[in-house]
């Protein structure tokens, strides 16, 4: 319904308190509101810690982006020597390009999670 809640509507009604149960049990730390019909959750606002706990995880995933595209790499078998060294020349600006990508996104993210 809005930004800061959630509204579960179960196929079956039965099983709405099952539903209800694996919340309760679950690490999210959200209590739901059963009306018999559908279960509303109410997201919590981010604590400061809890941003930057995300912007440590996300600049792990934006590492990890980065060694992906480190890793890429073209195989040289009989290729000639220029054509190689052309073909390096194009993998280190594509590198460079993807990297500035990963870095300005993190960025982006990273100010977006840290602004209240």
């Amino acid at each position: 319904p809005d930004a800061k809640s959630i509204v579960i509507t179960p196929w079956e009604k039965g099983i709405i308190r099952d539903i209800e149960r694996a919340i309760i049990n679950s690490p999210l730390g959200i209590t739901p509101e059963n009306n018999g019909e559908l279960i509303r959750l109410g997201i919590p606002p981010l604590t400061e810690d809890r941003r930057r706990e995300l912007v440590k995880q996300v600049k792990a995933d934006a590492e990890t982006a980065k060694v992906s595209v480190r890793k890429k790499s073209i195989k040289t078998d009989n290729t000639p020597e220029d054509v190689a060294k052309d073909a390096e020349a194009e993998v280190q600006k594509l590198h460079d390009r993807y990297i500035k990508k990963i870095d300005e996104l993190f960025s982006a993210k990273e100010k977006e999670i840290m602004t209240v």
